[in-house]
């Protein structure tokens, strides 16, 4: 099962050689985001990923609805990596540890790091989201779904937190409760193929459910 709300630390977002040169400074690629040519507004985006803070977010959330595919794409990667930004050098090299934990199976000291830095910024969204996952990989499912409510307090769009809590009601045999997450998720990002995937067959699974009560 692919973790829809997981990022991996460290991403960055390149243009392909094919693109255009990349904006100069924030108010080219602030300008670029509305361009024409989807090569320049995926340039742009690629600039506010490397450049960015996380309050940038917000610049990129219509691009999930971008005409072009790539584009799209590019925005999904990017909102991540800002995400993935608290402003603090050494509470990011924090959190990047704990993913390495977490990727390494070790589980509890993935979830002391993500708790620490917690502690030491509580208003840092993605500490709550990544210690949501680990929470989840260890089968403590409420310890979850609480940690991904602290997410969605801080940042409602946060289409990871919200295709976890789909996840988490699905593992639940909650089907109804997962379909309303996962329909959230997709109001967000319309992009989330997985997501999409578990929605049709949550819808198909609960109308054999009704029709065996009829």
């Amino acid at each position: 099962m692919r973790l829809l709300w997981a990022v991996v630390l460290g991403l960055t977002v390149h243009a392909a050689p094919a693109f255009a040169a990349p904006p100069a400074d924030r108010a080219a690629a602030l300008a670029e985001l509305r361009a024409d040519e989807p090569a320049r507004r995926a340039e742009a985006i690629a600039w506010i990923a490397n450049h960015g803070a996380a309050g940038d977010a917000e610049l990129l959330y219509p691009r999930l609805r971008d005409d072009s595919a790539p584009v799209r794409s590019y925005a999904e990667s990017a909102l991540w990596v800002l995400w993935s930004r608290s402003g603090d050098r050494a509470l990011d090299e924090l959190l990047a540890r704990g993913v390495e934990e977490m990727n390494g199976g070790r589980l509890p000291q993935s979830i002391a790091t993500f708790s620490e830095v917690i502690r030491k910024m509580p208003a840092f969204t993605e500490a709550w989201n990544k210690r949501a996952t680990a929470y989840y990989l260890a089968g403590e499912y409420r310890k979850s779904i609480a940690d991904c409510n602290q997410v969605l307090k801080r940042n409602p769009r946060h289409f990871g937190a919200l295709s976890g809590l789909g996840q988490i009601y699905l593992a639940l045999e909650d089907y109804e409760q997962a379909l309303a997450w996962f329909r959230r998720a997709l109001e967000v990002d319309p992009n989330l193929e997985g997501v999409e995937l578990n929605i049709r067959t949550l819808e198909e699974i609960l109308k054999r459910r009704r029709a065996r009560t009829i």
